[in-house]
């Protein structure tokens, strides 16, 4: 830092570029929700742009505070974890729920599948 308190270039354009392109994911994720025709094709672009935005934000708060504090500052990277650990799960239950609520409605849906083998199989 120089005696004005500002960080220089080399850390301010990284940083805008990673939230730059972390708002391009959101955006991406968004317009995927809107195009896709049913909600289990809805369910993907947002996870995954999520996912994707939320690792640039954090790469681009690691960044800012390290030259901000002249140290490493890793605390930041325990958000995108727990999102790439939970985000999956979520989609998954969620994706569940939807397809037992359809075939309780009696909708078209594929055959669930059982992890028992039937007398023909074995």
């Amino acid at each position: 830092m120089n005696e004005l308190g500002q960080l220089s270039l080399w850390v301010e354009i990284p940083v805008a570029i990673l939230l730059v392109v972390s708002s391009l994911c959101a955006l991406i994720g968004a317009i995927g929700l809107l195009r896709l025709k049913d909600y289990f094709r809805r369910m993907h672009p947002p996870a995954l742009a999520s996912t994707l935005g939320a690792w640039c934000v954090a790469l681009a708060s690691i960044v800012y505070f390290s030259a901000l504090n002249a140290s490493p500052v890793l605390h930041a990277w325990l958000i995108p974890i727990l999102l790439s650990i939970t985000m999956p799960v979520t989609t998954l239950l969620l994706a569940r729920a939807a397809l037992f609520r359809k075939r309780m409605a009696g909708d078209d849906v594929p055959a669930e599948v059982s992890s028992r083998r039937t007398e023909s199989e074995r």
